[in-house]
């Protein structure tokens, strides 16, 4: 699987708050701790094992190994459970929605990098433990967001009316789309393979959170990865101070809207990814998730005749903290509360809102994560690089828009001379002749010259894009040629790896393809990789 690189900045597809945070931007600094590299580790090893102590560790462990109860782990990550009692074990966490089968690419690429950037601690620091962490968003109750996935360029859904946290939902009637999704696979021997996981994840578990645990450990339970369910009682027990200072303090509603508008003075490109609420929590029991707000010392649950004064719901957090659950900007806060967690690796849209964050964890006095990005991949396969080949395309070329690479590729296979740029400086080296003559009369002949410089420019863009068209249409067979093959790798004109399942590559390669990402992604390597299947 030979690999080529580019920068984030030159795809167009990455933004620019995260291009200069990758970049160092010097600016952003205050918005994160440490920068990621490998040396950066030490210090922040060191300050996370003086916070985090042996209580929560216990208690860490005890949860884990509950959870894992109905399953059968791997050898390796039930060790990674127990390890975690050791105060000289750390974690690498990354997160992801309960998608059916996984969603786009990037639910392989965060896991990968997670789990390399963990070898490559344990190489670094080998007096150290590090676990591979995948925290799955079963509090969240988008449904619509994560009942869908594409293959071979088609839409396969799962329809159900629900309410509540997405990981309670039940799986009993995914037999039907089991079924259809079956039918497509073929009869290769890595397509049985793939129904099989399939159909014991999605109707061997009673619930979204059973199956979505069953499939990632199947694909990476050998690797030692460990994956936790954050919608757990004991687990939130520990976050019951928190929970508390939410409610009673607001620090999260203070620091994070002070942190937006220090954003926008750096850049006014960088728009908040998230902006806070007073309170950040959510009420949470079955079939019923729903925002928390306070009104006049009185608290009370959206879309409910739930309220509570304030000894009454202090009352309710101590008996029941399961209860409440955090919102997109709480969540990180909570998974740095109950984690011996060093790094928290997503993408661009992740680390977006994570950087608006440090000054809400400073507040909490809970030590903040470095922050990684993920991987990102754009997967080819021999026969489109010899295609690409043909075609006299680079592959970074493939990153611009299509319409504009269409027009570069033409200028460039074109034996007539379609950039007139030489003639525009030409025109504009005259007019500036005739600008210094109508300096020297009256207004209204410098107003002629000027409209009649623009009328010309003009004009001969006007024939540049003509002659462009007549050449496009000269060259049709290049151009549909070009045409489909970026519609290949670049789905509806986005990323593939954030629109193609990796279902498509495994009945091809089966496991080897997820062997040939972990051997091929370096999570350090900050750039936007392009591996050749």
């Amino acid at each position: 699987m030979p690999t080529d690189c580019i920068s984030f900045r030159d795809t167009a597809y990455v933004s620019k708050l995260i291009c200069d945070y990758v970049e160092k931007r010097p600016e952003l600094q205050p918005l994160y701790h440490q920068f990621p590299s490998l040396e950066n580790f030490k210090a922040q090893l060191e300050a996370k094992q003086s916070e985090f102590n042996s209580e929560k560790r216990s208690v860490l462990v005890t949860a884990l190994t509950d959870q894992y109860k109905p399953f059968r782990p791997s050898e390796l990550t039930v060790n990674a459970i127990q390890s975690l009692g050791d105060e000289n074990t750390f974690t690498v966490t990354t997160g992801h929605q309960l998608n059916l089968l996984g969603g786009p690419l990037y639910f392989l690429y965060k896991i990968i990098s997670t789990i390399n950037l963990a070898k490559e601690l344990t190489n670094k620091y080998p007096k150290n433990k590090f676990v591979p962490v995948f925290w799955m968003a079963s509090e969240d109750h988008d449904f619509e967001e994560i009942n869908h996935f594409n293959f071979q360029n088609k839409r396969f859904q799962w329809t159900q009316n629900t309410s509540g946290a997405v990981g309670a939902v039940s799986t009993s009637k995914l037999s039907e789309f089991v079924e259809v999704f079956s039918n497509v696979l073929g009869n290769s021997s890595h397509a049985l393979e793939l129904n099989d996981l399939v159909e014991k994840a999605y109707l061997g578990h009673s619930n979204l959170a059973d199956a979505t645990r069953y499939l990632v450990h199947a694909l990476f339970g050998s690797e030692g990865l460990v994956i936790i369910d954050g919608n757990d009682v004991a687990l939130k027990r520990l976050f019951i101070p928190k929970i508390v200072s939410e409610l009673t303090n607001q620090h999260a509603f203070t620091t994070v809207s002070k942190t937006n508008k220090e954003l926008l003075k750096i850049d006014p490109a960088f728009k908040a990814q998230v902006n806070p609420r007073e309170v950040n929590l959510f009420y949470l029991k079955e079939n019923f998730r729903e925002r928390i707000v306070k009104n006049e010392g009185v608290y009370s649950v959206l879309n409910s005749d739930i309220t509570w004064n304030l000894v009454e719901i202090m009352d309710e957090v101590s008996l029941h903290p399961e209860r409440f659950s955090p919102n997109v900007i709480m969540r990180p806060l909570y998974q740095e509360t109950v984690l011996p967690n060093l790094c928290y690796i997503g993408g661009g849209g992740e680390l977006a809102y994570w950087l608006q964050l440090k000054s809400f964890f400073d507040l909490e006095q809970i030590q903040f994560p470095i922050l990684l990005h993920r991987n990102s991949v754009l997967l080819i396969t021999p026969k489109q690089h010899d295609k690409l080949d043909k075609l006299k395309v680079s592959v970074s070329d493939l990153f611009q828009e299509k319409q504009v690479l269409i027009q570069s590729q033409i200028k460039k296979i074109s034996k007539l001379p379609i950039d007139f740029s030489s003639q525009k400086k030409q025109l504009e080296q005259q007019f500036k002749d005739l600008h210094a003559l109508a300096n020297q009369t009256d207004k209204s002949f410098k107003g002629a010259v000027s409209a009649q410089e623009k009328k010309q420019i003009k004009g001969l863009e006007a024939l540049e894009k003509r002659l462009l068209k007549a050449e496009k249409k000269a060259h049709k067979d290049y151009v549909d040629r070009l045409e489909s093959l970026h519609l290949e790798l670049f789905p509806n004109g986005g990323l593939q790896e954030r629109i193609t399942n990796f279902s498509e590559f495994y009945i091809e390669h089966g496991d080897g393809f997820i062997e040939s990402l972990k051997s091929e992604l370096i999570p350090l390597n900050q750039k936007f990789h392009i591996l050749t299947l």
